[in-house]
């Protein structure tokens, strides 16, 4: 985990394994103010990205009424960005620091998402850590 731990959620994703296919998990409903810190993505087996036909997975912020669009952390499976099979993969967090702020009843959904004809997803287990504050 990274520092500061505060707490952490486990999701465990379901596999997409048509590539050309998407998949939204809820991931959580958010118990208290706080701000995001990490998003790893384990998958089960390993994704080799591709640069035309690849794959995005990316947390988002639903907010209370499920409209929401904020995307907290994104990562996109592009020649060379690749995942091991049950070895913790970070995910890119914003870089706008607003977007990494979730308040109590906010929904995030974890999204999977085929770019192209897409590359399959085999699932695993997404975990979502927040600062001290969050805990």
């Amino acid at each position: 985990m990274t520092a500061p731990f505060g707490a952490a959620h486990q999701v465990p994703v379901q596999p997409q394994a048509t590539a050309g296919s998407n998949l939204n998990t809820i991931a959580m409903v958010v118990p208290r103010d706080g701000t995001i810190t990490a998003v790893t993505y384990t998958t089960v087996t390993a994704i080799t990205g591709a640069n035309t036909n690849t794959r995005s997975v990316s947390l988002v912020n639903k907010g209370q009424a499920g409209a929401g669009t904020t995307v907290i952390a994104t990562l996109q499976f592009n020649s060379g960005i690749n995942t091991v099979a049950a070895d913790e993969k970070a995910i890119t967090l914003s870089v706008t620091a607003t977007d990494l702020v979730v308040v109590a009843g906010d929904v995030l959904q974890w999204q999977s998402t085929a770019v192209g004809t897409g590359i399959a997803d085999p699932g695993g287990l997404v975990c979502i850590t927040a600062g001290a504050k969050y805990a």
